[in-house]
């Protein structure tokens, strides 16, 4: 795959996985992880993905986001078939299309946040202008503007969770996975980076993917999909808990003839 940006056509959604099927090992110690489910994501969408321990939903985060490959069944993207990739084309779609915000936050610990955003612009070949121009942008539109040159040691963790997605934006992805974004923040550092994934979804139209076992991070989501037993359970459209919260405080406008 040439990093030529591949063609939808029509109606096309943004993703399209068709029957994905996951089997680990082989035998009779072959696991069935995923047991074929049909999914449409369409561009600027904001999907919360669900279920228990076991259900399947991080092994399908994995496929959606090209990190692993099904063992059978049909994944477009922008209509390519991912599937049919091998794994320096695959490499190439992530590093182009994607971004990725986990629990860990994996920022490199004796570098600064400015650094530490630069990195996929520097396996891109960008100049050193070019990233760090890119990284203050990014670094600035997640609220750390001032805090570019402080190393990991010297952020909290909802810093330095805002440092990891400005690394997942500094490239202008397509689509945001975020796995368990939150599960190491309290409350307060939780909603912060909530509100900040829903700005991006909202305000720069990053289709945003997030793993999650919390209903109160899910209600922020435009859809929430359930996996069980490795199958797609449910698939519901979400009122979104920011555009509730803002038609609450919204004033109240006159009757006429009051």
């Amino acid at each position: 795959m040439s990093d030529a940006a591949p063609q939808a056509s029509g109606s096309v959604p943004l993703i399209r996985l068709r029957n994905i099927v996951k089997v680990y090992g082989e035998g009779g110690l072959a696991f069935k992880a995923l047991k074929g489910f049909d999914l449409d994501i369409e561009q600027g969408d904001f999907v919360a993905i669900m279920g228990p321990s076991g259900s399947g939903k991080s092994t399908a985060m994995n496929t959606l986001g090209c990190l692993d490959r099904p063992t059978s069944g049909e994944y477009l993207f922008k209509g390519v078939h991912v599937e049919d990739l091998d794994r320096d084309e695959r490499a190439r779609l992530r590093r182009r299309y994607f971004g990725f915000v986990f629990q860990g936050f994996h920022l490199l610990p004796r570098t600064t946040a400015q650094e530490n955003v630069e990195l996929p612009l520097l396996y891109r070949g960008e100049t050193n202008a070019a990233r760090r121009e890119a990284a203050a942008k990014a670094l600035e539109a997640v609220g750390l503007k001032g805090w570019e040159h402080h190393t990991p040691a010297e952020l909290s963790g909802g810093q330095q969770q805002r440092v990891a997605i400005a690394r997942a934006i500094v490239s202008n992805p397509v689509v945001l996975l975020a796995d368990e974004p939150t599960g190491n923040l309290d409350t307060q550092r939780s909603e912060e980076i909530m509100e900040l994934l829903w700005k991006l979804n909202s305000e720069q139209g990053i289709t945003v993917l997030m793993v999650t076992h919390e209903p109160e991070m899910a209600a922020y989501a435009r859809r929430i999909v359930r996996f069980k037993d490795g199958l797609l359970d449910s698939d519901t459209r979400n009122e979104p808990f920011m555009l509730r919260r803002a038609a609450r405080s919204a004033p109240v406008q006159p009757q006429e003839g009051h």
